[in-house]
């Protein structure tokens, strides 16, 4: 019975058809979803009726599928049963996870990949279908077809994971370690291929290289505007080590043995080079370099693992060149100019200051190397282990960006971004014809140009913000140490307040007993010039001309951050270079007036932004450097507040030494006032003077005036006695040295 033919809208039970993912030679893929699971599948189906030899090729592919299961090869998943029924033919349906991020092409064909993916990219993509192309080599699988549209992307918890997919020409080595069997796509072909030549897993090396080249420099190796057919014969000659071959307007074909510019790669492109010499040999038996014994892995996947690892190689292969370490970038911020160093893996902060210097004539002592949080590289750590635990998101990503702390106004001369050589012949020309062909490859370069200028302001106004993020850490740290300078200063005022107070009250307490006959010059001198002093201290515990300094430096800062140049202005050239995305695709030449026009437009723009960019970063600056400036201002108020606030202390303390050395001296005469105390109180007392006088002295006229004399200095002494006793019992002291009239009772005794 004769299947309906299928529709777009038909679904499968709880499977519902969403998009068509794409179509090939005799098939297409759908993406369908469950209703309740919202689980999605991509689904292959054979919309033609196959020879036998296509039919076995089918067969063979889903075969391969499901016994498959890598990380970076799509994976096979069962045909839920309801799905059966939409199969046009005889032939099964392949299920496989959908990868929702589209495939290489797509990511290529993008404007601002004109020239190459970036290199963060291009490492991910050298991992992943690194990976993939060793595990079905392991499993002794060719997969005769790798190209752009057969790596798809796919979200992994937050990173892109590429996956090869389409294994319908792969070829299953248990038949044959030879093949001869004409497949795959012809662009990306080995040359052997057109040959008819049997061949290898070489062959894979060849198409894996092709996807490299191309993904590093935005176009295909050799003589990319031809087919297979066409330039095998004049690349047949290439040296060993050329890995690229362009034809010029004279029809001469010229040969290179590096990538070309302009590309995104750094200055690891010497080993990106490498690889593709190993790769791009046009000898299949050369390809790929020697295998190691050991490893039983070619030349050709060692160098991929150097170049991800960045490891030192025991390698016995493997030549000086290759044993690169790690790479770091370092965008100069007075120059506007990326530095990339190669990190040796003990190499210290010092050590590579000392090579910042060489390259760029800043001292190591006025250098400042900030990460894009703001933070300050630490001196104490190894360079490599900062850079692995802080980099996440590839080398191009990831960059330090240098300041001169000797400066603080950045003006320029800035570093621009270099022309392509085609670029500028069509802006020295513009009106000059090109043919089509030309013209498509020197507006892509064009694209690239005006999307390296917006991401070369992305980095600088990064640099910027991590400028502005360091100026709010040592703001942070300002307000920490005025906060902690206010409070010992407020501390310090309320000590001087407290001395001051004693201080007097002991004074006037002074004066109060001095017609007692208590005196001492140089106590009171003591006195008098602690509380001087203590008046000059209060002059160090104001602070309020460091606060008010402290508070306008608040005020620029939020004024900084409230600046519109605080925030992006790149998108001023967004719409700019929109105008090179109409790319001719009808006429025969054409000239590049609209194309220089538009570079030239996003050239002035980018000096206006960067002009604002640098006045508003020399803002920052400043604002920083009044902080480090009041740091040690700050610091010398906060040690002379802690100096005075000692000096106050132990002026205390002496005060506190003296009055006790006071008591200590009353204590000793304690025990001779009480026995003084008992005679006088026994001779003062009338009876007992009116006998001594009774019997020392013949009874006269003057007995009664002593008696008098005699009365009158007991009741004297008696309220000394007793205000002694009152001011005892109002103090916390149990002892009655403590009181001021046992001091006038001691000096009256001694009066009479």
């Amino acid at each position: 019975m004769e299947k309906p033919p299928f529709r777009q809208n038909q679904s499968c039970g709880e499977w519902e058809l969403k998009e068509r993912l794409g179509m090939g030679g005799f098939a297409h893929v759908y993406l369908y979803q469950h209703h309740e699971t919202n689980e999605k599948l991509a689904v292959k189906m054979c919309r033609l009726e196959l020879t036998p030899r296509n039919k076995d090729r089918w067969s063979r592919e889903i075969q391969i599928m499901k016994k498959l299961n890598h990380i970076n090869v799509v994976t096979a998943r069962d045909v839920p049963e309801e799905m059966t029924q939409i199969a046009l033919n005889d032939l099964p349906l392949l299920a496989m996870e959908y990868c929702s991020k589209g495939d290489l092409r797509k990511m290529l064909s993008k404007p601002e990949n004109c020239c190459g993916l970036k290199e963060s990219e291009v490492l991910s993509l050298l991992n992943d279908v690194g990976s993939g192309i060793q595990y079905l080599h392991e499993n002794k699988i060719i997969h005769r077809d790798l190209k752009p549209e057969n790596i798809v992307l796919q979200n992994i918890n937050g990173k892109l994971v590429h996956k090869i997919i389409d294994l319908g020409y792969a070829k299953d080595l248990d038949q044959g370690s030879l093949c001869t069997s004409f497949v795959g796509t012809l662009q990306y072909l080995a040359p052997e291929l057109f040959e008819n030549k049997p061949y290898t897993v070489t062959v894979d090396y060849w198409s894996f290289g092709t996807m490299i080249f191309e993904c590093s420099c935005g176009f295909r190796p050799f003589l990319h505007n031809l087919q297979p057919v066409q330039w095998a014969s004049k690349v047949r000659n290439k040296g060993p080590k050329d890995i690229m071959a362009v034809e010029d307007l004279n029809g001469e074909v010229r040969f290179s043995t590096h990538l070309p510019y302009p590309n995104n790669l750094s200055r690891l492109e010497p080993l990106r080079s490498a690889l593709l010499q190993l790769m791009l040999k046009w000898d299949p038996v050369q390809r790929g370099g020697k295998m190691n014994s050991e490893t039983k892995k070619p030349l050709c996947f060692e160098v991929l693992e150097q170049i991800l690892s960045m490891k030192a190689s025991s390698s016995m292969f493997l030549t000086p060149l290759l044993m690169s370490p790690q790479v770091v970038h370092i965008l100069n911020m007075t120059t506007a100019q990326v530095h990339s160093f190669q990190l040796t893996p003990d190499e210290s902060l010092h050590s590579l200051q000392k090579r910042i210097e060489a390259e760029t004539k800043i001292e190591v002592v006025n250098q400042e190397l900030l990460q894009e949080t703001g933070v300050s590289l630490d001196p104490r750590k190894e360079v490599m282990i900062m850079y692995l635990s802080l980099v996440q998101r590839g080398w191009d990503s990831y960059i330090v960006y240098l300041f001169d702390k000797s400066i603080t106004k950045y003006s320029g001369p800035f570093s621009a971004r270099q022309l392509p050589d085609k670029v500028n012949t069509i802006v020295q020309e513009a009106k000059t014809q090109l043919p089509l062909v030309a013209l498509k490859k020197v507006w892509g370069e064009a694209v690239s140009y005006i999307c390296g200028l917006r991401e070369d302001y992305s980095r600088l106004f990064q640099g910027q913000r991590a400028a502005m993020l360091s100026l709010l850490r040592y703001n942070t740290n300002l307000t920490r140490c005025k906060n902690s300078m206010f409070g010992f200063s407020q501390q310090l005022k309320a000590k001087l307040d407290f001395f001051k107070s004693s201080i007097q009250y002991d004074l006037e307490k002074y004066s109060d007993q001095m017609h007692y006959g208590i005196s001492s010059e140089k106590m009171l001198k003591a006195w008098q010039e602690n509380e001087e002093r203590a008046a000059a201290f209060a002059q160090v515990a104001e602070v309020s001309h460091l606060d008010d300094e402290i508070m306008a430096l608040h005020s620029e800062i939020v004024e900084l951050q409230r600046s519109p140049y605080a925030r992006r202005q790149g998108d001023k050239m967004e719409h700019v270079y929109l105008i090179c995305l109409s790319v001719p695709e009808t006429d025969v030449s054409s000239d590049s007036s609209e194309m220089v026009k538009a570079i030239i437009q996003t050239v002035q723009n980018q000096d206006k932004v960067l002009k604002d960019l640098y006045t508003h970063l020399s803002k920052i600056l400043i604002s920083k450097q009044k902080i480090i400036d009041l740091f040690p201002r700050i610091e010398k108020t906060l040690e002379s507040i802690k100096d005075a606030d000692n000096t106050v202390m132990q002026m205390q303390i002496k005060r506190q030494r003296e009055f006790w050395h006071l008591l200590k001296i009353a204590c000793v005469s304690y025990s001779a006032f009480l026995t003084v105390i008992q005679i006088i109180s026994f001779s003062f007392s009338p009876l007992s003077f009116s006998q001594r006088v009774c019997v020392s002295f013949p009874l006269s006229d003057a007995a009664p005036r002593l008696l008098q004399e005699n009365q009158k200095y007991l009741s004297q002494l008696t309220s000394l006695m007793q205000e002694a006793a009152d001011e005892q019992a109002k103090s916390i002291v149990v002892s009655p040295l403590r009181s001021c009239s046992f001091f006038k009772a001691i000096f009256f005794l001694s009066a009479t």
